[in-house]
């Protein structure tokens, strides 16, 4: 089979999302997207009429996030208009999906030069979103709510710790780890290879560093924090009055009164940002002179009770594994996207991993998590990391809404 090569990976920094404070809160969602295109056509010497098809990311596809974000992103960026794209949502699981989809399309030898990334402003769908009605996943499906009963997500990450065992000092333990380095890695400018500066359209400079992580942050400012979800669980989804909380206990009747773990410290932050992965067949390189800095090995989709929601990452790893025919002991680095600290505390315990290898330049309850873009912005993130530590294989994988999670290995070449 074809091998497909990563090329380059390159990101924004993040903002706060939130409009009035984030740095990049005033940009178009687009802009965003833009960025990124042109600093891998600027940094490559691309010409961007061989670029097969760009495969971008988008969570919440609607207003200045909708019609297709990839394609207009790619001609905001002066890209040839020969260049197409296309815009999918797995939920959080958005970026991973759209590395993998990209390398099965060079891996089929259908396309020999493909980008992949996305884009997420959580500033935009916060200030967009309508107050008075609570989300839900099943967009208002009440046939389906009655077969898989979905709640908000931090409920759900209650309701694993809950189960698990996880208490609040251990989640904040790992909220601590991950401020710290966060901090360490933005100190030694680990980021500096993949991050591009956003500049306004008159030539200002939009954000040009990390805006979320909080370095000053210790275990007792953390565990001050009062928890969030809790509230969440009593807030009600429908005429019936039936509320987020009960939604988990449809399901899981059993599980007692629910633990209470999680806060604005141990879990992701809300913040804006875009990320993209130059993709390109081992022919398609050598003949236009771009040096490959990793293959990729495997990739795996899993799904996982949508209840919970945020349990697939342990599978999605195994499969991936299996599928590479390696098994823990072969990943010399691991990203888990810290959506909340229970998933990434899970993850680690149940395949028993070295917490050394594990997100080792801190994750999204430091530097924040938007949506769509998170899973390239955490390819490029073990790419660069296996570069300086001279080391060779990375897993990638997170979870994502409706109970599922995508899953990349890479490798260094």
């Amino acid at each position: 089979m074809p091998e497909a090569y990563i090329i380059d990976a390159c990101r924004t920094p993040r903002g706060i999302g939130k409009v009035g404070k984030g740095a990049l809160a005033h940009l178009h969602p687009q802009h965003l997207g833009a960025t990124v295109l042109k600093a891998l056509a600027e940094r490559n010497d691309l010409n961007t009429a061989e670029v097969d098809d760009v495969i971008w990311g988008t969570s919440t596809q609607r207003g200045a996030q909708g019609c297709d974000l990839g394609r207009m992103a790619a001609l905001d960026a002066g890209y040839d208009i020969k260049a197409s794209g296309v815009t999918l949502d797995r939920f959080c699981g958005s970026g991973i999906t759209s590395v993998n989809l990209a390398a099965a399309q060079v891996m089929s030898g259908m396309e020999d030069l493909v980008i992949a990334g996305g884009t997420e402003m959580m500033s935009y769908t916060a200030a967009t979103a309508d107050p008075n009605t609570p989300p839900m996943l099943d967009a208002g499906n009440l046939h389906l709510r009655k077969l898989h009963p979905q709640t908000q997500q931090g409920v759900c990450a209650d309701a694993i710790a809950t189960m698990e065992g996880i208490d609040r000092r251990a989640v904040d333990e790992l909220a601590l780890v991950s401020q710290q380095r966060a901090a360490q890695a933005i100190k030694e400018n680990r980021f500096a290879k993949s991050l591009v500066t956003v500049y306004n359209e008159d030539g200002s400079v939009a954000l040009d560093h990390e805006e979320f992580p909080r370095p000053e942050t210790t275990m007792e400012g953390l565990s001050q924090l009062k928890t969030v979800f809790d509230k969440w669980a009593s807030i009600p989804v429908d005429d019936s009055g039936a509320t987020y909380g009960d939604m988990i206990y449809r399901k899981y009747s059993d599980l007692g009164p629910m633990n209470h773990v999680h806060h604005a410290g141990n879990s992701s932050g809300v913040v804006d940002g875009a990320a993209a992965l130059l993709l390109a067949s081992k022919d398609y390189a050598a003949k236009n002179g771009l040096k490959p800095r990793a293959r990729i090995v495997a990739t795996a989709n899993m799904g996982d009770c949508p209840t919970l929601m945020l349990n697939a990452p342990v599978p999605a790893a195994e499969k991936a594994l299996a599928k590479a025919g390696l098994t823990k002991d072969d990943i010399d680095l691991w990203e888990i996207n810290e959506a909340f600290a229970v998933v990434a505390e899970r993850f680690i315990r149940k395949l028993g991993l070295d917490r050394e290898k594990v997100n080792v330049n801190g994750g999204a309850m430091a530097l924040g998590h938007p949506i769509g873009a998170t899973g390239s912005i955490l390819i490029g993130t073990v790419l660069d990391e296996l570069e300086r530590r001279d080391l060779k294989r990375g897993l990638v994988t997170m979870c994502a809404g409706g109970g599922m999670a995508p899953a990349i290995i890479i490798e260094r070449v």
